[in-house]
């Protein structure tokens, strides 16, 4: 695989992309071609996978305009490496077998001022005998034995950030690769030496750069973006109405629609103003971007725009084949 220097977007083919998914994509290939690197495309199809999905989601990026270094990677057909991986950490004792399962440990005691959710370490210790008995009960995940409570990152858009670190889950108890495992694998395999995402990600980062590091590779320079967000302030999702391609198509808003809207919200492009990918890159500064969501508002309320949270503004809908749209992660 390579090992030239390039960023990524990693979308999971479990539907359609939303705008909000659309907008993260172009902005990781903005990243990437700002700063003179490849960009490669994975298909995190380890789980959660709808049939097709994966084709509708590469030709949306190609409608965008975005292209990227082929081939397009898929998670599935790389197992064995992660597997391997793990087995050479088992080697190294720096794994566990864990029998907990997640409401066991939501409702587990956990140490002074650990986030919600955090492994409290149950099956850390567990004897031979003990082993042996739950292994009867239930299958075993395999947990990262972490040597580190916090990790420290820098992040393009917040700075400094400094995130828990727990014995993380490596291999789930039905077998698969966790995605903390894969991803790390995957971009320290295919040269990724910048990955942009969105925010609510960002608490993932310090784990994934903790193994890079165990693991011998540098971590990656990150990017946590802010989300595009429904009219409530919430995160978008494909049930706040006309959010993918094929809606917004639906509601006469094409792909060059699309693109100007995405522009617009980057503050990249004018209101109305045709764009293309690459003047979006002439223009585009990191330092300028937003910080805060994006608002969207679909086109079932049509004189609506997003605009900051919790400030719509007025607009004419667009019409079929415009460059404008209503606005919006």
């Amino acid at each position: 695989m390579s090992s030239t220097p390039s960023g990524r977007f990693a979308p999971s083919p479990s539907g359609d992309l939303h705008i909000g998914n659309l907008r993260t994509a172009v902005l990781a290939w903005l990243f990437a071609r700002a700063t003179d690197r490849g960009f490669v495309l994975r298909m995190e199809d380890l789980d959660r996978v709808r049939p097709g999905a994966d084709v509708r989601q590469l030709d949306d990026l190609r409608a965008l305009g975005l292209t990227w270094d082929e081939p397009v990677l898929y998670q599935s057909s790389r197992t064995a490496v992660y597997r391997a991986v793990v087995d050479e950490l088992v080697a190294a004792r720096r794994t566990f077998e864990c029998f907990c399962t997640r409401r066991e440990i939501l409702e587990a005691p956990s140490a002074p001022h650990a986030p919600q959710g955090a492994y409290p370490g149950t099956c850390r210790d567990l004897t031979a005998a003990q082993r042996e008995r739950r292994r009867a009960e239930r299958p075993a995940a395999i947990r990262l034995r972490a040597d580190v409570s916090s990790f420290r990152v820098h992040d393009v858009c917040r700075g400094e950030f400094i995130g828990d670190v727990d014995d993380f889950v490596l291999i789930r108890g039905d077998g698969i690769p966790a995605y903390n495992l894969a991803v790390v694998v995957d971009d320290a395999a295919s040269g990724i030496d910048q990955v942009v995402r969105g925010d609510d990600l960002l608490s993932s980062a310090p784990r994934q750069a903790y193994l890079a590091t165990l693991l011998g590779h540098r971590p990656p320079e990150y990017a946590h973006v802010p989300l595009v967000c429904n009219r409530d302030g919430a995160r978008l999702a494909k049930r706040d109405g006309a959010v993918t391609m094929a809606d917004l198509a639906a509601h006469g808003v094409d792909a060059a629609g699309v693109l100007a809207m995405i522009g617009q919200s980057l503050g990249l492009s004018a209101p109305g103003e045709a764009v293309t990918l690459d003047l979006l890159a002439a223009r585009f500064d990191p330092a300028a971007l937003p910080r805060d969501p994006w608002i969207f508002v679909p086109p079932e309320h049509p004189r609506l725009i997003g605009g900051p949270a919790g400030k719509p503004r007025p607009t004419e809908a667009p019409q079929a084949g415009s460059s404008s749209s209503p606005r919006t992660k």
